[in-house]
């Protein structure tokens, strides 16, 4: 099974549920479904901001096992954090999203 995550609620779902739960998962290969792809909303694109460590952590293993990295790119030019994202992370809207994910459709898409 496939699966593409859109992080979408504020607080914590970023550095709780990717950083203690779905990031180490996909470290230690134990994560279960394929990632296909992950889009983040608001604030939580911030994670995707170079230098971040968990971004960092994120960018490795995305590169490492093809998951596409996209931030809003509304959001991102309003937090004016467009040109400081981690290697192989995009932005873009939902269209760039469905083409990005075109080639590595997701099962299952998951709101977080």
């Amino acid at each position: 099974m496939k699966v593409a995550y859109i992080f979408s609620s504020q607080g914590h779902t970023v550095s709780y549920k990717l950083g203690k739960m779905i990031l180490p998962q996909l470290e230690e290969q134990a994560h279960g479904p394929e990632v296909v792809g992950m889009f983040f909303f608001e604030d939580n694109n911030y994670v995707l901001v170079t230098g971040d460590p968990l971004g960092e952590r994120l960018a490795k293993v995305a590169k490492q096992q093809n998951i596409m990295l996209m931030g809003c790119d509304q959001c991102c030019w309003e937090r004016e954090i467009h040109d400081k994202l981690v290697d192989g992370a995009t932005i873009g809207c939902f269209p760039n999203l469905y083409e990005g994910l075109a080639g590595n459709m997701p099962d299952q898409v998951i709101t977080l």
